[in-house]
């Protein structure tokens, strides 16, 4: 099997690119000779001529398309991973901006964002609260921190823990008993508990909704109806008690993810790990425990 440098490459792709060998060396801050050296020791090595020599310069083979946009292919992931070692050695700074639920955003990720932008002085984290899904494709921010089943195909991720999600009713008895709901509305209807509410319970049975569960714990609390929340804002509520058996409990992957454009982008990768790494040590807290 011959072995050849990386380095030879982008010698190739130089030549193919400029279509000589003194505009590649141009190209590559080098001397055409040491171009021309490389080139003829890598057809040497395998065999092969990528080229033909013409008096108007280095002419490519259709026959060579192909290999050439391979090198491509290789030089462009060759670089990728140079830039994250590079980026990994660099200081963490720059502005990252992190969309997530107003669940996430008014428990577990303050300390989180605090904790990482104590330990990079050059590090801004902006924290947007929406329920609502923001467009990714139009940049709306640069990481997403999102409970759902399936991320889309436009992002790119990993899963960072679980929510857990139980039925609530308040602490005290009231005169309502456990029939009366309180139902998921606006982006908080596309969950399964949603659908199981959906599925079980009669209309007649809704008594009101809400779009965060933030207002459906409230509501809650003074005795408004039974509601699914996440145990992460339930449990532990001294207002509430949570009704077992009623429904079943529903758990939720939680991802980190970003663009596939912004997805290599230094910053956006170190920030992306950090914040898994940081909810993974959350998993009980997230879990309601």
């Amino acid at each position: 099997m011959h072995r050849f440098n990386w380095d030879d490459l982008k010698y190739i792709l130089a030549v193919a690119d400029s279509g000589s060998v003194s505009k590649a060396g141009r190209l590559l801050q080098v001397n055409h000779a040491t171009v021309l050296r490389r080139v003829t020791l890598f057809e040497e090595r395998f065999g092969l001529s990528v080229f033909d020599r013409t008096p108007q310069g280095y002419r490519l083979p259709k026959e060579n398309e192909h290999l050439i946009e391979t090198i491509r292919e290789v030089d462009h992931s060759v670089r990728s991973v140079e830039r994250l070692i590079e980026g990994g050695k660099a200081p963490l700074s720059g502005r990252v901006r992190i969309t997530s639920t107003d669940t996430l955003c008014h428990s577990v990720l303050p300390s989180i964002v605090s904790d990482m932008q104590a330990d990079s002085d050059g590090l801004t984290l902006e924290l947007i609260s929406t329920n609502a899904h923001l467009d990714m494709t139009r940049l709306d921010a640069d990481i997403t921190v999102r409970p759902t089943a399936q991320l889309p195909d436009h992002l790119i991720g990993e899963r960072a823990g679980e929510l857990v999600f139980g039925v609530y009713g308040p602490a005290r008895p009231s005169e309502m008993g456990d029939t009366d709901w309180l139902g998921l509305s606006g982006p908080l209807s596309r969950s399964a508990p949603a659908r199981w509410m959906e599925e079980n319970l009669n209309a007649t049975q809704v008594k009101g909704s809400a779009d965060s569960f933030l207002t459906l714990r409230e509501m809650v609390a003074a005795s408004a109806g039974l509601a699914f929340l996440p145990t992460l804002i339930g449990t532990g509520d001294p207002r509430l008690r949570e009704r077992l058996g009623i429904a079943p409990r529903f758990s939720v992957p939680i991802w980190v993810a970003s663009h596939a454009d912004l997805h290599s982008i230094p910053r956006i990768v170190q920030v992306s790990r950090l914040l898994v790494t940081k909810l993974m040590q959350k998993a009980e807290t997230l879990s309601g425990r």
